[in-house]
């Protein structure tokens, strides 16, 4: 979903996304999220493992911002615990600054070695320019004024503790510069209840390699945000890997046209929409709208449940005529909201769900939740009941039958 063709749009290269394996992880019950690398690092406890990595601080401090939006919430898949964040850095020196690498650390354990370690090349891979340019060979060189934002993300073993804060050390060419301490939100996620019913269905764009939604940075209403952070495409899928039968041009012929939305939790509706065509798919002939895709357009027919405590659970592209709910209405979990569609910026029939900040497709921030539970079928492995996490990967979900 929302993948908006504009020439601001922030562009995935290939391998540009890799996760990092905390210092002390073991084996985890399934493998890493898919499209991920590990990058291990010393679990020497003595500290001596993070000496002589890089100059000491200079005074003045090296003048490059270090921040972080929102701080990372503690998200459970596949026995493993993740933490996904972003650097926002900026150049505020005299001259231009190259970047040579990262240190990541435990904020409580300056001393140990570092939990994770990018060099140049990792970095790079990370890095989007934030202010001007594209060109991913010299990102890493950023002038006077300029910045870009590296994507992070730690994968932690489930019966480790994950640290709370984490500092930064950024490498440069003579100098370091620290950042501030990135606290982690350790408070349980939001628990939902399922937001589809049946098997077959598959969780698109989930944090990765490739993936359109954690990477989609946008700056709407003067801030630079990510809402699709964890946002997944719900698709569905027969035994043979086909997500329709028949006409790829007719909506109706694709398996997830039609199914019914449910609300994941309870709340006060404050946004549902209805009205707008349904595209039609994609095909190798190629893909219009059939409105132009706005900041307006761009979820179709919609419902935003505001959930309390700041939290907004939001369904976007549904099926024309089907949303069942008003704003202003309570609805309870378990609920019939609608049904998917493909409408707005949707080029097959699927349910874009996210969970964010504001009641806002993109100027929002993305925030991570949990299912309380499905099942899950990776590769040649049985159905496994899942119980408190989020679906990593494209492995088939199953949230059991419809009550009727």
């Amino acid at each position: 979903m929302m993948r908006y063709h504009t020439a601001l749009r922030l562009r995935c290269a290939a391998g540009a996304f890799l996760f990092l394996t905390a210092a002390y992880a073991g084996a985890a019950d399934v493998a890493l999220a898919p499209g991920c690398q590990s990058a291990r690092v010393s679990s020497a406890a003595d500290g001596s493992a993070a000496a002589g990595t890089a100059p000491e601080p200079a005074f003045p401090p090296v003048q490059l911002q270090v921040r972080t939006p929102l701080a990372p919430g503690v998200l459970s898949s596949g026995g493993r615990k993740y933490l996904f964040y972003e650097l926002h850095l900026q150049n505020f020196t005299t001259g231009a600054v190259t970047l040579r690498g990262i240190e990541v650390r435990d904020a409580a354990r300056p001393d140990a070695a570092p939990l994770a370690m990018l060099d140049a090349d990792a970095l790079r891979a990370r890095l989007r320019q934030a202010t001007i340019g594209e060109d991913g060979a010299q990102i890493e060189r950023l002038g006077v004024g300029q910045g870009a934002v590296v994507f992070l993300c730690l994968a932690f073993q489930a019966r480790e503790p994950v640290p709370a804060g984490l500092r930064h050390r950024v490498l440069l060419d003579t100098a370091v510069a620290d950042g501030p301490v990135v606290a982690t939100r350790t408070a349980p996620l939001a628990r939902l209840g399922r937001p589809l019913t049946g098997a077959g269905w598959t969780p698109g764009n989930t944090p990765s390699l490739h993936s359109h939604h954690r990477m989609g940075l946008w700056v709407v209403e003067g801030e630079a945000r990510i809402a699709r952070r964890y946002a997944i495409d719900w698709k569905k899928f027969d035994s043979q890997g086909k997500a329709y039968a028949g006409d790829p041009r007719d909506v109706r012929a694709y398996y997830a046209y039609g199914q019914q939305v449910l609300a994941v939790a309870g709340g006060i509706v404050v946004a549902a929409r209805d009205g707008f065509p349904d595209n039609v798919p994609k095909t190798e002939a190629g893909f219009e709208p059939a409105r132009p895709v706005t900041l307006e357009t761009v979820g179709g027919n919609q419902v935003i449940i505001d959930l309390g405590s700041g939290q907004y659970a939001a369904y976007y592209h549904l099926q024309p005529g089907s949303v069942s709910v008003k704003a202003g209405q309570r609805v309870r979990r378990g609920a019939p909201l609608g049904r998917i569609g493909n409408s707005g910026d949707a080029r097959w029939p699927h349910l874009h769900f996210q969970l964010t900040d504001r009641a806002d497709a993109m100027a929002s921030e993305g925030l991570p939740y949990v299912f309380d539970h499905y099942r899950v079928k990776a590769p040649g492995q049985d159905w496994q009941a899942r119980s408190d996490e989020y679906p990593m990967g494209e492995a088939p979900v199953d949230f059991g039958p419809e009550i009727r």
